[in-house]
């Protein structure tokens, strides 16, 4: 028997408001209707670490010291892809993650050397595709609030304005760097529909 073909590992990244979860779907969808196997997952995960972290960031909950918090990131996601990605990967599986290691670089170096943000993530293989969704701050945030007013959202202790507008700025300083694999740039600020397509678009480029 052949071996089995390797899957495809295809990270979708951007701040809080900009799309990830919506596109993530989307993608998987699209994925699906071409007769492709997908895993649609997430960071944090759905495991232990992943639950712990969402409660630690929701706003209502006990705040962690920065460094913890990266720690916690970078464990939930050797967890997250030697439990779920890598063998979703083996058995030809293409897995789109919903954040993965960009995020880290975004958010934790707020507060964290990056260089040792990079080093606490350095088992995490780099996807085959990084694709970012970008999104002015003001209007992912307006985004957020609308959620948030209609009961969808859970306050989190990245939501503030100004704190977005920061992790925009680190999406752009890091999303050339190393560990990411091929990077693709996407404007989110479309109607949905647009944003889909150009991300199929990209995943056409890589052969999906």
């Amino acid at each position: 028997m052949a071996d089995q073909p390797r899957g495809r590992f295809i990270a979708i990244e951007g701040i809080d408001g900009s799309g990830t979860t919506l596109q993530t779907r989307a993608l998987a969808d699209w994925l699906e209707g071409r007769g492709v196997s997908v895993l649609e997952t997430r960071e944090p995960s759905r495991a232990a670490i992943g639950r712990l972290i969402r409660e630690r960031l929701a706003v209502r909950g006990t705040a962690l010291d920065p460094a913890a918090l990266a720690l916690l990131f970078a464990a939930d996601r050797i967890d997250h892809v030697m439990g779920e990605v890598v063998p979703a990967l083996e058995r030809g599986t293409v897995v789109l993650s919903d954040r993965y290691l960009l995020s880290s670089l975004a958010y934790q170096s707020l507060d964290c050397d990056a260089a040792w943000v990079r080093e606490i993530n350095a088992r995490a293989p780099p996807p085959d595709l990084t694709l970012v969704l970008e999104v002015p701050a003001e209007v992912a945030f307006a985004r957020v609030q609308r959620r948030a007013a209609e009961g969808g959202a859970v306050e989190e202790r990245f939501d503030a304005l100004a704190l977005q507008q920061q992790i925009a700025a680190n999406y752009r300083r890091f999303r050339e760097g190393p560990g990411l694999g091929l990077t693709r740039v996407i404007d989110g600020d479309r109607p949905p529909e647009v944003v889909t397509a150009a991300l199929c678009a990209a995943l056409v480029e890589i052969g999906l």
